[in-house]
């Protein structure tokens, strides 16, 4: 799992693929020439810390506009309840005080997903490891040249899914010094609530990436939409493209986020031992909703190759590895 330190400093994963398909040209990838009558209206932001962008297809400009700002709204609604960037944040005040009364719908629900995915996962999807992150965090910023883990026992122990009481009235963490990160699996989830809100609103062609990709219908010349995926030694440079209308695509890759001066510990780290996804292989999931592809690609760039096959295929994901050699290979 990722998690982030409550300070807005370190590139997420989420952000440095934004930046490196925009480098290269590519993130999504809208057609050419606008259809009669139609035009791509965008919005280029940041939401829970990525560059993020709208791209909707309409035939009027203010209506157009007036339903990107119902989804800019949207996004901000959202982050003020899963961001660990904003100290007002309904997540940071459920860190804060180990418990949180009338929590929103919206926070229950996720959680509720995410443990959906961990229980599948066998664990190795976990909302629970940011106070991991944290100590990790700790440890390469005061010795960033140190090759080996520090002691993570007492950590561990704060680490567990199923310490999280829900119900809804009421969210309250098992043991004191345990707390979440949403990083793995809300902004798959915000993607989803804008994509609906797009819809609800009679926009039929959508490309959103909010941090995950997810797109409907076709560009404004027909085609597919289409999302690059990077090479997890050179992010810049582009190793595959994957058609996106109407589906969600996530990619995760221990590149995104490395702690260690020799680049040994990623950002990605595993729940159970505190052992970190490698920097040089990145995961890419295809689902029908961002959530599920957001959280799974988290879970998958923790394991090998064939549990990362035999999971998807349970799951009916679509599952593309990238690896050093620079290739793109599917899996499942």
């Amino acid at each position: 799992m990722n998690g982030h330190s409550s300070a807005h400093s370190s590139l997420s994963r989420r952000r440095f693929i934004g930046i490196a398909g925009a480098a290269a040209g590519l993130s999504l990838l809208p057609g050419g020439v606008p259809a009669a009558r139609a035009r791509t209206f965008h919005w280029r932001g940041v939401a829970l810390g990525a560059d993020a962008s709208i791209q909707i297809i309409h035939s009027h400009a203010r209506e157009a506009r007036r339903i990107i700002d119902l989804a800019v709204a949207q996004i901000e609604r959202l982050e003020a309840i899963f961001s660990l960037y904003r100290p007002d944040s309904t997540l940071r005040r459920l860190n804060r005080d180990g418990r949180l009364s009338e929590p929103p719908m919206e926070l229950r629900d996720l959680l509720a997903r995410a443990a959906v995915v961990s229980e599948v996962s066998g664990g190795v999807f976990d909302v629970t490891v940011q106070p991991l992150w944290e100590r990790l965090a700790r440890h390469f910023a005061e010795q960033p040249d140190s090759d080996t883990l520090p002691e993570l026992d007492g950590t561990l122990a704060l680490v567990d899914w199923r310490g999280v009481r829900i119900d809804d009235h009421e969210i309250v963490f098992d043991r004191s010094g345990m707390a979440v990160t949403l990083n793995g699996i809300a902004q798959g989830y915000i993607t989803d609530r804008v994509a609906e809100l797009l819809h609800r609103n009679g926009v039929d062609r959508i490309a959103l990436d909010l941090g995950e990709t997810r797109a409907i219908g076709r560009s404004a010349d027909g085609d597919p939409w289409r999302v690059g995926i990077p090479d997890p030694m050179r992010p810049s440079r582009l190793i595959g493209r994957l058609d996106a209308s109407d589906r969600a695509i996530a990619t995760s890759g221990g590149y995104g986020l490395l702690f260690d001066r020799g680049g040994r510990v990623s950002h990605l780290m595993n729940p159970r031992n505190g052992e970190t996804a490698p920097a040089d292989r990145s995961v890419t999931v295809v689902a029908g909703e961002a959530c599920l592809a957001d959280a799974w690609s988290t879970a998958f760039a923790l394991m090998e190759t064939g549990a990362v096959g035999e999971k998807a295929r349970g799951a009916g994901l679509e599952v593309y590895l990238a690896g050093a050699e620079g290739t793109l290979y599917r899996v499942a």
